[in-house]
């Protein structure tokens, strides 16, 4: 009499797991080949915009939680400097060295100046940064923002603004009393159709 034919034994644990292994190698080989430069690109993107982030938040002021007889002061702005030098008329011999479609007749630095700005209340000193131009050719916006907490009160604010690194004792400036509440946020800001510096 015939013996009964016997089913093949399942595998056990060990080369169910050596299989397993072997599928997501393969699989991960397969993902790897299919990358292509564009996708590679974008992950550089997004670590770049991350470190961009981090960068931005490890500057930002920290926060400080206000006393009862506390306010606040904000400066906050953005503005585009002066160009860091002057526009000149070019020689026949520099317009000679040009390509014919960038032979224009003066030639002006792209580069903007720093926009320095300081603070004063009650005659001392609380702030005095420059904030650089963005850009690769230094030549976009400065951005600057700053939180300051002082006591609440009546407080003289003097603020000075220059955006021209060829004349810093010149620009913009503010001398004004405020009367500050216990809580009260002030915003120091620029806007040059209401002339200036502005308190609100």
């Amino acid at each position: 009499m015939p013996e009964p034919t016997r089913s093949p034994a399942p595998p056990g644990p060990a080369a169910a797991a050596a299989a397993a292994a072997s599928t997501s190698k393969n699989a991960a080989s397969g993902t790897h080949a299919r990358t292509t430069p564009a996708a590679l690109a974008g992950q550089l993107v997004l670590y770049g915009l991350f470190a961009a982030f981090i960068g931005v938040f490890s500057q930002w002021p920290s926060y400080h939680h206000l006393g009862p007889d506390e306010a606040v002061v904000k400066v906050s702005f953005v503005r585009v400097g002066k160009p860091v030098g002057d526009c000149h008329k070019l020689t026949d011999a520099e317009l000679a060295r040009l390509p014919p479609n960038m032979r224009a007749a003066t030639s002006c630095p792209r580069e903007r100046s720093p926009v320095a700005v300081s603070v004063r209340i009650d005659g001392k000193t609380v702030l005095e940064r420059s904030a650089p131009p963005s850009g690769l050719k230094k030549d976009g916006a400065s951005a600057l923002y700053e939180r300051l907490v002082v006591p609440a009160g009546e407080r003289r604010i003097e603020v000075h603004l220059s955006d021209d690194v060829r004349a810093r004792e010149a620009g913009w400036r503010r001398d004004e009393t405020r009367k500050l509440a216990p809580g009260q946020v002030l915003v120091i800001d620029f806007d040059a159709e209401k002339g200036g510096i502005t308190l609100q």
